[in-house]
């Protein structure tokens, strides 16, 4: 215990030097020019690889260096919002749980102690800069219901006006089974999302995606990719590597999404100096740049387009309503389309839409109960089932 506790107090000495040495350099007033409007509100995700050691401690020298990026952008005015891991590596080689905790528990146990390590540290660090950090817990529930979706940003928002930096994780301590993101990048592409960031930086431990196996002779950077770009995960391992529960895979998946919604999206080495800023002013950095979509969905279409792990039901509608959702004009589902139901679902629940052929078409925000429309399906003067301000279409449709 002794061992353990010395050690830490070295490493909190060690930050110190080195926040003092580069606080003292003057780093932080660097002054950006000629910044590009995508770059006026920023997303960085930080993944577990980056900031955590093998044995699970943090790595308080590759952090600093962060915060030393993310303090020249918030010198410049750049709003930035960050979002990190780090909490259940942090915590893992602090406690070993018993035999007869799960494993959910385990993590749980980890993610509590090590939040509490992972947001001081950051909360030390910004304070070098004189950046006030404020920490965000969020789950997908907290993305599940309208109002709890406005409620979150609504309070990023107000961080941003005030001058606080928004530190988002994923709550580990409650979130778990269907709560649970596939990884920090999908939470990253969410965040981005809502809070209509003009880029998300994920930062990865390689420079991108490559046609094969980073570091392989015949392998290369894919740098940039657009709306009309093949799908590359056929160039993508699934595996995954160290703390971190996603992978290239996933980071490919929401940088896609993201930027379909008129996000630019880079996916960097966090590893590297600079590579932030050097992304921010236009410099030849190695990276994969997704480039954003010229058009971009409203609030409420970005919601949904997240939304579809919260679904609760099926409508099923015929050849007419399909017609008239997919057409030229803004269209909403009228009962009269409606032919059959599935599940159960409440007024105000997101509800998957598919055709007579069994095709997902898109999915909406239903302004009745699956009971209710089951009695009313087929009928013309009721008010429609989805509205179109609450519908989404599948863009591939």
């Amino acid at each position: 215990m002794l061992k353990n506790y010395t050690f830490t107090i070295k490493n909190c000495i060690i930050t110190v030097i080195f926040a003092t040495f580069y606080l003292n350099q003057g780093p932080t007033y660097k002054e950006l020019k000629n910044i590009n409007p995508s770059f006026s509100r920023v997303a960085i995700k930080v993944g577990s690889n980056i900031i955590a050691k093998e044995d699970g401690s943090l790595n308080t020298g590759r952090m600093l260096r962060i915060v030393e990026e993310v303090a020249i952008l918030h010198k410049n005015n750049i709003e930035v919002i960050l979002i990190t891991s780090g909490a259940v590596a942090a915590g893992r080689n602090e406690v070993t749980p018993s035999k007869k905790t799960s494993i959910i528990s385990s993590r749980q146990i980890w993610a509590a102690i090590g939040q509490v390590k992972l947001m001081g540290t950051y909360q030390f660090l910004f304070d070098k800069y004189g950046i006030q950090a404020g920490q965000l817990l969020a789950t997908k529930d907290s993305f599940r219901d309208r109002m709890h979706y406005l409620n979150m940003k609504n309070c990023i928002s107000a961080m941003l006006d005030n001058k606080v930096l928004p530190v988002v994780n994923e709550n580990d301590t409650i979130s778990i089974t269907e709560l649970m993101f596939t990884d920090n990048d999908e939470l990253s592409g969410m965040i981005s999302s809502m809070m209509n960031c003009g880029s998300l930086i994920i930062l990865s431990n390689v420079d991108g995606i490559y046609t094969g196996k980073p570091g392989c002779k015949d392998s290369h950077l894919i740098r940039e990719v657009s709306a009309g770009t093949d799908s590359l995960s056929k160039y993508i391992s699934s595996s995954k590597s160290g703390y971190g529960r996603g992978g290239m895979l996933t980071k490919y998946a929401v940088a896609r999404k993201t930027a379909s919604e008129g996000i630019d999206v880079y996916i960097a080495n966090g590893t590297r100096d600079s590579i932030i800023t050097g992304i921010i002013r236009r410099k030849d950095v190695p990276c994969t740049k997704f480039v954003a979509a010229d058009k971009k969905k409203t609030g409420v279409k970005k919601w949904l387009s997240h939304s579809e792990t919260f679904a609760k039901g099926i409508v099923y509608i015929n050849r007419g309503a399909r017609e008239a959702l997919m057409g030229d004009k803004a269209s909403s589902l009228l009962m009269i389309g409606v032919s059959k139901v599935e599940g159960f679902f409440k007024k105000g629940d997101i509800i998957r839409i598919f055709d007579d052929a069994g095709r997902q078409i898109g999915i909406g925000k239903s302004q009745y109960d699956s009971e209710k429309v089951e009695l009313y399906m087929g009928e013309k003067r009721k008010k429609p089932l989805v509205h179109y301000d609450y519908l989404l279409i599948n863009e591939k449709n």
